[in-house]
Formats: structure tokens, sequence, C-alpha cells
């Protein structure tokens, strides 16, 4: 192994950052139920520190991520737990400027057919338009018949060059 730590391999460095966590880690006596009672769904974009951004601390909420932040199968799913198990009412959407999905097509799920001989059984979930596909996901988790509490979503999109939130308004769609 290398002797500098910044040559060792990456996952070794952060086997090594967590010793040095965990060694100065006191338990902070809560359980999994979010103080704020809200589920943030975003993009894992590594650009998004979501905690800053928003204001957070540790305990404050259910954070869900996957490529794009779509409301997917896989996300109706963590919060349905996260409502009728762990007691969350509110769910934020977050999108974000410059998003790698803009760039894909579904087309990508063809490649990597071609590439290993098997087609994903996901969708892409690629999309064109930021604003009009948080749109979609705040549709798709009002209209979730697995969740409780559908009253109270918001979509943003999230400036990665300025740090802002803009909000979404659901009825700004194409069809209004």
């Amino acid at each position: 192994m290398p002797s500098s730590p910044s040559e060792w391999p990456v996952i070794d460095r952060l086997v090594t950052a967590n010793q040095r966590y965990a060694a100065e880690f006191t338990d902070p006596g809560m359980d999994a139920r979010p103080v704020l009672k809200v589920a943030v769904v975003a993009c894992m974009d590594a650009r998004l520190d979501l905690h800053a951004a928003l204001g957070l601390e540790l305990g404050d909420c259910h954070t869900i991520r996957n490529a794009g932040g779509v409301v997917t199968d896989d996300v109706i799913r963590s919060l349905t737990i996260s409502q009728r198990a762990l007691g969350t009412r509110s769910v934020v959407l977050i999108h974000h400027t410059g998003c790698g999905l803009l760039n894909l097509t579904e087309d990508f799920r063809h490649e990597l057919e071609m590439e290993v001989g098997q087609r994903p059984s996901w969708a892409v979930e690629s999309f064109k338009d930021a604003d009009q596909d948080v749109r979609q996901s705040m549709e798709r988790v009002r209209t979730s018949p697995f969740l409780l509490h559908t009253g109270d979503v918001r979509g943003f999109v999230f400036d990665v060059t300025t740090g802002l939130l803009r909000e979404i308004d659901p009825a700004d769609g194409p069809e209004s």
C-alpha cells in the first residue's frame, strides 16, 4: 500500500476516516424517526450538500437519493416506510441545475444491453426539463395509494452555482 494516505485506494481512505470518526463518536441517543417529520428526495449529485443547504441537523429528516432525484417505485417504497413506520408527514423533492440525467436518454439502457447482454429492468428516467420532472415527481407522490400523507409535498430545483432553491409550482406544467 502506498505510504501517503492521499495515494491509498479511496475505500481505504474512507475506512480510515471512519476509524477517526468512531474514536470521537458519541451515541446521539435518537431513534430512526426524523425530528422534523420530513423526507427529502434528492439527486445523488455530489455537489448537493443537503444538510447544509437546508439547515438540517443529524436526525432531522430522512434523505432518499438517486440519480436525478426522480420519484421511482423504490422511492415510493422508501417514502411509504418513512411515513407508515417512522412518522414522516412532509415530502421535499429536489432536482438541480446541470443534472447528468438531462443529457441521457433511454438509449442508455439499449447501450447497456449491447455491452453486457442483458437489458436493465429499470428505466433511466432521464428528462429534458428539470422543472417538468419535479412536477411529475410531485404528482407521483401525491397520487400514490401507499402514502398516507400527500398534502404537504413541495418540489424545488437547486441551482448548483448559487446554492439557491427555486420552488416549482405544480400548476405551471405544459397542460395548464
